[in-house]
C-alpha cells in the first residue's frame, strides 16, 4: 500500500448486537412467515396444585445431549405457565400421526383436558402422561428465561420411554397433518407396542 493511502478501522457490533432491538416485526408478520415451517407436534403435562395440567406446544426443541437439555416456550400469560412455572417436574410427550384430536383438545381453553376421552396414567415422579404416545420424556427444571411475551423452559431430560414407532403429527399452514404412516410399522427396526413409560 502506498503511503498516500490511509485506512479507517471500522468497528463492526458483534452477531446480534446491531440494531434496535426494540422495532421488530409485528407477531402476524411472524406468523405468516412461519406458517409453511412445519413444527413437531408435543403435549406438555405436569402435576398443578390442582390437578394435571397439560397444553399443546408446537415450540420444542433438542438444545443439548450432553446433559440431555430440551426446551419448550409457554406464553407467559397462558394458565399452564402459571401453573407449571414451580414444578419440579414435567413430562413431554411427542404426538403420532394419528393423535390430531388429542393435540386439540390440549389447545382447547376452558375444558378438562384430562376428562374421557383423554387416556393418561401417571408416569415417573407422578407426572401426567398420556397414552399412547410416539415417545415421553419426564424433565427437572434446568433453567427458565423470560423472552418477550414468553417464558423458554428449558428441562433436564430424566426419563425416556419409547412408544411403537408411527408417522409424526406436524403443524404447518394453521393445520394439523400427520407425516407418515399412522399405525405402527409392524416390521420395521425395533418396533414394538405402544406402552406406558
Amino acid at each position: 500500500m502506498s503511503p498516500h493511502h490511509s485506512t479507517t478501522e471500522v468497528e463492526v457490533p458483534p452477531p446480534g448486537r446491531a440494531g434496535n432491538h426494540g422495532v421488530t416485526v409485528d407477531g402476524s408478520a411472524l406468523r405468516s412467515a412461519l406458517r409453511p415451517h412445519a413444527a413437531g407436534v408435543a403435549v406438555l403435562t405436569a402435576a398443578g396444585a390442582a390437578g394435571p395440567v397439560g397444553v399443546t406446544v408446537t415450540s420444542l426443541t433438542s438444545v443439548s445431549a450432553t446433559p440431555a437439555l430440551i426446551s419448550v416456550a409457554l406464553a407467559t400469560v397462558s394458565n399452564t405457565w402459571a401453573e407449571i412455572r414451580d414444578c419440579d417436574w414435567f413430562g413431554v410427550q411427542l404426538l403420532g400421526a394419528d393423535q390430531a384430536a388429542v393435540a386439540q383438545r390440549f389447545a382447547t381453553r376452558g375444558i378438562d383436558r384430562f376428562a374421557r376421552p383423554t387416556g393418561w396414567h401417571l408416569g415417573p415422579h407422578g407426572v401426567p402422561l398420556i397414552d399412547a404416545c410416539q415417545s415421553w420424556m419426564i424433565c427437572s427444571p434446568y433453567r427458565q428465561v423470560e423472552l418477550g411475551d414468553h417464558h423458554l423452559m428449558v428441562g433436564a431430560v430424566e426419563h425416556v420411554e419409547l412408544g411403537a414407532p408411527t408417522g409424526s403429527l406436524v403443524h404447518m399452514h394453521g393445520s394439523l397433518e400427520p407425516v407418515g404412516p399412522a399405525r405402527p410399522v409392524a416390521d420395521g427396526p425395533g418396533a414394538r407396542p405402544a406402552r406406558r413409560p
